[in-house]
């Protein structure tokens, strides 16, 4: 285990304060621009690598800061669609997930904001456990940059869908979208960008007075607020009336169209009946229903429900005048469902799954 608490985590760092930290341990702040460039552009592995610092500098980067740099733990290549999982170690040696996956319009990456989740949303590996920790701003950037190394490819969209929840990690995870869209560093657009959440009323106000052009994709996976306390305990804090309002204003702050994430779980949500009360809800708001066949887990004694009766469900939902599609599964051959190939990981290393902190 890296001891990395006394000092400084330089990939966190926005150029304004590279800029300043450069200064404070005098050197010139020109040298702040190109060690950004190496570190967000470049994406160097190491200090080492940056030669146009002086050695004396780079020694000085050593002894002062730490970069997160993941390591590439097991890479697995699903046969059905190409679609790459990554499990990568953490420097106090915890596991994280993310996701590779190649479409026509470009590549896109699933990326973790948390150790775990506390969310404990019913049909999901990732909360199996608790949250043990948050993740740094370069610790989720870095997953992006990893990726990009490894398939020598450019990330064209992210995805902040992995194992965690992004707005239960709100400040790093606020860093995390300023960076990546720094025209310094990869540029991103934040319109490339999907922020998936259960529904922390507060902070989807928050986020919204940020104005960024990213999408907001809530987890609704339900018609009414009672089918959603089954799924999702963290209804039972606020209630699917206030989450929706939340959405609206968001809507209204940044004139981004809501993406509601459905998870169609056999015998549970995925009836005509549903479909009618799902329209009715969601009727005269501006949104794309994104109807996601749930992916085995077997700790979960959910299923997903059939191709036929997806495509039944979608076609009721559009009957009703509501955008809907269904979401193209990708890995279901390589423990495609979030946290289920480090659930999988450390069971097979016999690594007790440390347990975190579950919402009740």
């Amino acid at each position: 285990m890296v001891n990395n608490q006394s000092l400084t985590d330089i990939k966190s760092m926005t150029l304004p304060e590279l800029t300043a930290f450069m200064l404070s341990i005098g050197e010139k702040a020109f040298r702040a621009k190109q060690l950004y460039q190496w570190i967000h552009v470049k994406l160097a592995a190491s200090f080492d690598e940056m030669t146009n610092l002086s050695g004396d500098l780079r020694q000085k980067l050593k002894e002062t800061c730490f970069l997160t740099v993941l390591v590439p733990e097991e890479e697995n290549i699903s046969k059905l669609d190409g679609t790459r999982k990554y499990l990568f170690a953490l420097a106090d040696n915890n596991m994280i997930e993310s996701v590779w996956m190649e479409y026509q319009h470009g590549n896109s990456v699933c990326i973790s904001t948390q150790v775990g989740c506390r969310m404990g949303c019913r049909f999901c590996a990732s909360t199996i456990g608790g949250v043990v920790r948050n993740l740094t701003a370069a610790e989720m950037l870095d997953q992006v940059y990893r990726m990009q190394q490894i398939t020598g490819k450019r990330v064209s969209n992210v995805v902040l869908m992995g194992s965690g929840e992004p707005l239960d990690n709100y400040d790093n995870v606020v860093r995390f979208l300023e960076l990546i869209t720094d025209e310094n560093g990869l540029n991103l657009s934040g319109r490339n960008i999907t922020l998936s959440t259960c529904g922390i009323v507060e902070r989807i106000y928050d986020l919204a007075k940020l104005k960024f052009p990213i999408t907001l994709a809530l987890s609704l996976h339900a018609s009414n607020q009672e089918t959603r306390k089954k799924l999702m305990p963290i209804a039972y804090k606020y209630p699917l009336e206030q989450v929706l309002k939340a959405c609206d204003d968001y809507y209204e702050a940044t004139g981004r169209r809501l993406s509601y994430e459905f998870s169609l779980v056999a015998g549970v949500n995925d009836s005509s009946e549903t479909a009618k009360e799902l329209a009715n809800l969601l009727r005269g708001r501006h949104c794309h229903v994104n109807l996601i066949p749930v992916n085995p887990v077997k700790e979960r004694d959910f299923v997903g429900t059939t191709h036929s009766n997806a495509v039944s469900f979608q076609k009721m939902l559009e009957k009703y005048g509501i955008n809907a599609t269904i979401r193209r599964e990708m890995g279901r051959d390589i423990n495609g469902a979030c946290g289920q190939l480090r659930r999988s990981y450390l069971e097979k290393k016999q690594v007790p799954i440390q347990e975190g902190d579950p919402q009740h």
